[in-house]
């Protein structure tokens, strides 16, 4: 799989400095992300002693380092950028993996992965502000996307135009696999409702 993955002349120097302390011969950089795919997710480096890589990582050979990428990680380092800046007193190692949270999908992606995408990048964040959000629960074999509503959208006497207006018409119209649209959420707990 060839990945999007650009690792500055900057931090790869940094990082090469790094290493030559640890005074391992063959040492290189393990690059993952923990809780892939979540709005938890971390991207992370660590030193990668000889053999303590996966035989799935992807190795990828720089100009003065090695990085190991763990391969169910790949999709989500997509367009990752590490980045050092020089400074004063030092320095800032920084990874940028606009993907981490949520992987870049395209047409050929799983409905499932669509679906996730399109609540995570354009509609979540709309409900944000009533401190709401909506999480897929299933893919029913017919297509049809079981849906879960949390934080302010539980409970909201509103959830009915939300749903059919915003969510339902928005995944029907940019998913034309997707059969339908259901909402699972046990509406009759209003306690952290939007609108009561």
């Amino acid at each position: 799989m060839s990945i999007d993955i650009r690792i500055s002349e900057a931090a790869q120097s940094y990082l090469a400095e790094l290493l030559a302390k640890q005074n391992v011969e063959g040492i290189a950089v393990r690059m993952f992300v923990t809780q892939p795919g979540t709005r938890y997710a971390e991207t992370c480096l660590a030193y990668c002693k000889p053999g303590e890589e996966k035989p799935s990582d992807e190795k990828l050979v720089l100009e003065k380092i090695s990085v190991y990428l763990d391969e169910p990680s790949l999709p989500y380092l997509e367009e990752a950028v590490v980045d050092f800046q020089q400074e004063k007193m030092g320095g800032q190692l920084t990874i940028k993996a606009p993907n981490a949270k949520m992987p870049k999908v395209t047409s050929d992606s799983p409905l499932s992965e669509q679906i996730k995408y399109l609540l995570y990048t354009e509609i979540n964040p709309g409900l944000a502000a009533h401190g709401g959000e909506i999480s897929l629960e299933e893919l029913t074999a017919d297509n049809v996307a079981i849906l879960r509503f949390g934080g302010g959208c539980q409970g909201c006497s509103a959830v009915d135009m939300t749903l059919k207006d915003g969510v339902e018409k928005t995944l029907l119209e940019r998913l034309p696999d997707l059969k339908g649209v259901r909402d699972v959420t046990d509406h009759t707990v209003t306690e952290n409702a939007y609108y009561q």
